[in-house]
């Protein structure tokens, strides 16, 4: 489903970052269309073969000292993503935004710039106080999401780590359609890591798929 730009602002608004910076919401920026698949319904296939296009290049690392985000876990970011740490992820009044189900939002990276329109967020489950398991983590992670269905888990690898990773449909009651979505997950030492693709509907979710894969394929423990 696609509609003109100026028509989504209540959409954009509604999807738009959690808690990264300060003050008031930032004004929208001008998003100039990026290059899109191949229209086609949702769907519950494998999660890394569903209408993805060609392979996303690196331009900058995430993760790291002296990135946006300090994180368990490095990887290698999109061209034109941008990064940023979400504000203050342990406040009680936030946890609505912030929480879902065992872990916490730490960081989100904006596909606007890349003419997408979505996010790539990162969650943690800090160990000992969490599911034993990335899967069991995982698991309670899309439980958690209101309106998501139809998940379908496989083993995988995130860089050289092992991996569970999962696609789903989660119903937009602003679009009024299913939409896919999709994460996985690794255990470090300091609890599970999940990383997690949205986007506005099922055609922008897959046109950012290159994205997610770069940092899966990339992902290192630090």
């Amino acid at each position: 489903m696609r509609l003109p730009i100026r028509l989504l602002l209540p959409v954009l608004l509604a999807a738009g970052p959690l808690l990264t910076g300060c003050g008031g919401p930032e004004p929208l920026p001008e998003v100039t269309p990026g290059p899109r698949p191949t229209a086609a319904k949702p769907t519950t296939a494998k999660p890394s073969d569903a209408g993805a296009p060609g392979a996303a290049v690196a331009a900058a690392s995430l993760g790291g000292p002296g990135t946006a985000c300090a994180l368990p876990v490095s990887f290698s970011l999109a061209k034109a993503w941008e990064p940023k740490a979400v504000r203050n992820p342990e406040d009680p009044e936030f946890a609505v935004l912030t929480r879902q189900g065992p872990a916490t939002v730490r960081c989100e990276v904006d596909a606007k710039p890349a003419g997408h329109i979505g996010f790539l967020r990162v969650w943690t489950a800090e160990k000992g106080s969490a599911p034993s398991s990335a899967r069991a983590v995982l698991e309670a992670f899309v439980k958690a999401e209101k309106g998501s269905s139809g998940a379908a888990y496989r083993e995988t690898t995130a860089g050289a780590l092992p991996a569970v990773e999962v696609t789903y449909t989660v119903r937009s009651e602003l679009l009024d359609e299913e939409k896919e979505e999709r994460a996985f997950a690794v255990a470090t030492p300091k609890g599970a890591v999940v990383v997690h693709l949205g986007g506005m509907d099922t055609e922008e979710h897959r046109a950012m798929v290159p994205a997610y894969e770069l940092a899966r394929t990339t992902l290192k423990v630090l």
